[in-house]
């Protein structure tokens, strides 16, 4: 059995008056990982979602699915995939089991009322399963939802923000239902804007930028590649100029001369050891520092920072 569950090549999508979604996406993704697809608004992720889930029709590229071509095997690969869309989406004077066993008779399956109560128990939602949808809490609602796409068996699952408008302890408890997921075998990728939650859950992550796909790695090489340090060096009298034995590290003066900022390393250390040398430098020729404050970037700045320079690529 192949690694690879979902391979893009070449997306693209051009609506009507020339906005383009998707602009050359290449993606690949490995059965049973999590992979979070990070981006601003607008920048394609809904789009591309839509694309491997029949609800957008590309206008370029290939995407295969279990090995198979989406565009000629539709109705047999639709089967295996879930989706959790951002909106919610049911009648909300049914009850929460009728809306499920309903998802997974839309897919084909047979009636399963032991796997229905499965999917509510791991959701925590069996002892809601005769209430009415309109009158849960918005969490229970986005649990509902989750419940719906699990109702067939899917063995790539999408989460289009799956923890929106959810309180932190919600979405903590929900991170845990989705790694337990991915425990069973489930392949899931995710959007989300929260950055902690592609830290906390994913073991690859992506970029996507006005359609295009700006980097996917592992988070660790990510933060390995792209990690920065940054140090603030604080004097009591302002500096006039960064000294001359201080000149090959990537330093400079802020707040009138009173601060030392430095910003450089690769995230494998490098910034570390460059910060403690040029303490040992300015301690070496008698310059006095009142305090010093070190932080390494997150997964967070990084984003960021990608999104400002968009000549970086995958």
């Amino acid at each position: 059995m192949t690694d690879t569950i979902l391979d893009i090549r070449g997306l693209e999508k051009t609506y009507k008056g020339g906005v383009k979604a998707l602009d050359g996406v290449d993606l690949t993704i490995k059965r049973g990982e999590i992979f979070a697809l990070l981006g601003p608004n607008g920048a394609g992720k809904t789009t591309l979602i839509g694309s491997v889930c029949g609800m957008v029709r590309p206008t370029g590229g290939r995407i295969e699915v279990f090995g198979k071509d989406l565009a000629k095997h539709w109705k047999q690969v639709r089967r295996d995939i879930g989706l959790v869309p951002q909106e919610l989406s049911f009648d909300m004077f049914d009850k929460v089991i009728r809306q499920v066993r309903f998802s997974r008779g839309m897919f084909g399956c047979e009636p399963d009322d032991a796997r229905i109560e499965e999917v509510l128990r791991s959701l925590s939602l069996w002892d809601k399963r005769d209430a009415q949808i309109r009158a849960l809490s918005g969490g229970m609602k986005r649990r509902v939802m989750i419940a719906k796409a699990l109702a067939h068996d899917p063995q790539l699952l999408f989460l289009d923000e799956p923890t929106a408008g959810v309180d932190v302890e919600l979405r903590r408890d929900m991170w845990r239902q989705i790694d337990a997921l991915r425990e069973k075998g489930t392949t899931i990728i995710l959007t989300t804007h929260y950055i902690e939650e592609a830290e906390e859950m994913a073991d690859r992550v992506g970029v996507i930028s006005k359609g295009r796909i700006l980097l996917v790695d592992e988070k660790d090489a990510i933060m390995a590649k792209l990690g920065r340090t940054e140090a603030h060096f604080t004097f009591d009298a302002p500096l006039p100029a960064i000294p001359a034995s201080l000149g090959e590290y990537p330093l400079h003066l802020e707040q009138g001369g009173t601060c030392l900022v430095y910003r450089g390393g690769d995230g494998t250390g490098k910034g570390k050891r460059e910060v403690a040398e040029i303490a040992q430098v300015m301690a070496r020729e008698g310059i006095v520092f009142t305090g010093m404050e070190t932080r390494e970037s997150t997964l967070e700045d990084i984003f960021v920072d990608l999104l400002h320079e968009p000549e970086v690529t995958a």
